[in-house]
């Protein structure tokens, strides 16, 4: 694979990555926290309703998580296209 192909692998593998961990993000944002509320509510995590949690505490959790998985996956891409830092 020449150099710029292997370039434009990268960044179409990269904004894969990012579109998808987006898409996520919107659907337990908004999604979770809005959207499937009344649905989530029926179900109760805590003493809360889930719908609730999700829109005070769980998509913070969701995050958080979502960082560090970012991070590992994304080392691994590095890795593959051997752009990684030492």
């Amino acid at each position: 694979m020449s150099m710029d192909n292997s370039g434009k692998a990268y960044w179409k593998d990269t904004l894969g990555l990012v579109r998808n961990f987006l898409i996520i993000w919107f659907l337990v944002s908004y999604g979770a926290g809005i959207l499937f509320a009344p649905a989530l509510n029926s179900i109760h995590l805590g003493g809360y309703p889930l719908g609730f949690w999700f829109a005070q505490q769980g998509s913070i959790y969701i995050f958080v998580a979502l960082i560090f998985i970012y991070a590992k996956m994304m080392g691994k891409l590095d890795e593959k296209y051997d752009v990684h830092e030492d």
